[in-house]
């Protein structure tokens, strides 16, 4: 597909999410390698999950003299406006969203507020930021998920896949933020592009993730309950190459072009972003425990069998998730470089670093003489 490439330097750039794991990361990266750009943050700082890590990172970020934080949330219409009339954003990311696949069966306003309403008020900001012939938004960058594909069972999953049976709401949420963004795209002709996100780790991730909640009942000597009886796969993404891939698709816009008929083809492009190797669960937990016992957080004699328990599948979750991202690798070269191991460390270390920092807490929050710890609620101290 044809690109309109585009330079970050000297843009301004508006990223939503900036205090979740993907968009602090994606913030730190493009501010640092691009110190001419104005980036602005916008993030609600809700409390789905533990705010003192949000606030972990809006720390590492407040250091970085090009960034400019919001607080506000996405369905604050006049709010969206203003920060438009403001900084003018040329390239825009949305990655604010309502996460969380079981969270969507008991908490559904909460989607519909923020997947819904919150995306319709960025699609409106972006085609109004082309009034009075003004060049406008350049590209528009969305989050999209691997949830939509449901429970199709072709294997791996491509963009080209039906994907009209939802089996969450959260999915379905995603799958009609497509449809929005294709609409606007083909009405208003504004460049955008899908980014249907595979499940992403690393250090300072989401605690509701598999990955972060397993570690912190290991650590605290509790069994985790690992579902479908252990015959589930996930195609896991280490987070630097997830910020490496959404990099590559903000500077690549889909050209703006007529069809035969004189109208505009809508300047839309959908991809998955994975790592097209989806791993076994137990195999990932197995991993998992080994870096937690090489990390000193687990004793080497430590039971593993005794503290795992397998059960069904839950209502909303799919047994595997497998990308097929060979366009997304012919269309702008990526492909994922962290073996799952070597990420696994690298979260393990930080974990340590930020839950079990010696020098400040007390004895009580450790689980034995040597010193194991669990994590320190409200901990909000930098790793060394």
């Amino acid at each position: 597909m044809s690109k309109n490439l585009l330079n970050l330097q000297n843009k301004s750039i508006l990223i939503t999410g900036a205090a979740g794991f993907i968009g602090s990361a994606l913030v730190q990266r493009v501010c640092t390698e691009n110190p001419q750009a104005t980036v602005i943050g916008l993030d609600s700082v809700n409390d789905y999950y533990d705010v003192s890590l949000k606030e972990y990172r809006l720390a590492q970020l407040s250091k970085l003299p090009n960034f400019t934080f919001i607080k506000g949330n996405l369905a604050d219409k006049k709010l969206i406006e203003e920060i438009f009339t403001k900084y003018q954003p040329q390239i825009v990311v949305n990655l604010a969203a309502q996460a969380g696949v079981r969270h969507s069966i008991t908490h559904p306003d909460a989607y519909i507020e923020a997947n819904l309403i919150g995306f319709y008020n960025i699609l409106e900001a972006c085609r109004h930021s082309y009034d009075n012939d003004k060049t406008g938004v350049e590209h528009l960058v969305y989050a999209s998920s691997s949830s939509v594909y449901g429970s199709n069972s072709k294997m791996p999953y491509a963009v080209e896949d039906k994907v009209d049976n939802p089996v969450s709401l959260y999915a379905a949420t995603k799958k009609a933020d497509e449809l929005l963004a294709h609409a606007y795209s083909k009405l208003y002709n504004i460049p955008s592009t899908g980014l249907r996100f595979f499940t992403v780790y690393g250090p300072a991730g989401r605690p509701d993730m598999a990955y972060f909640g397993f570690t912190n009942k290991l650590v605290k000597g509790e069994k985790i309950r690992i579902f479908n009886f252990g015959n589930c796969k996930r195609d896991f993404t280490y987070i630097d190459d997830i910020v490496e891939g959404v990099i590559r698709v903000m500077m690549g816009a889909p050209i703006r072009q007529n069809g035969p008929d004189g109208l505009p083809v809508p300047p839309y492009a959908l991809y998955n972003i994975g790592n097209n190797s989806p791993e076994n669960l137990l195999d990932f937990v197995q991993i998992l425990q080994e870096e937690l016992i090489r990390a000193e957080l687990l004793p080497q004699d430590y039971d593993f069998e005794a503290h795992k328990e397998l059960v069904p599948m839950q209502p909303g979750d799919v047994p595997v998730t497998y990308a097929d991202i060979s366009s997304l690798e012919k269309d702008f070269g990526f492909k994922p470089r962290t073996s799952l191991r070597e990420g696994l460390h690298k979260f393990v270390q930080w974990y340590k670093a930020f839950y079990c920092n010696l020098e400040r807490h007390h004895d009580e929050n450790c689980r034995s003489r040597n010193r194991i710890c669990g994590p320190i609620t409200g901990h909000t101290a930098s790793p060394k």
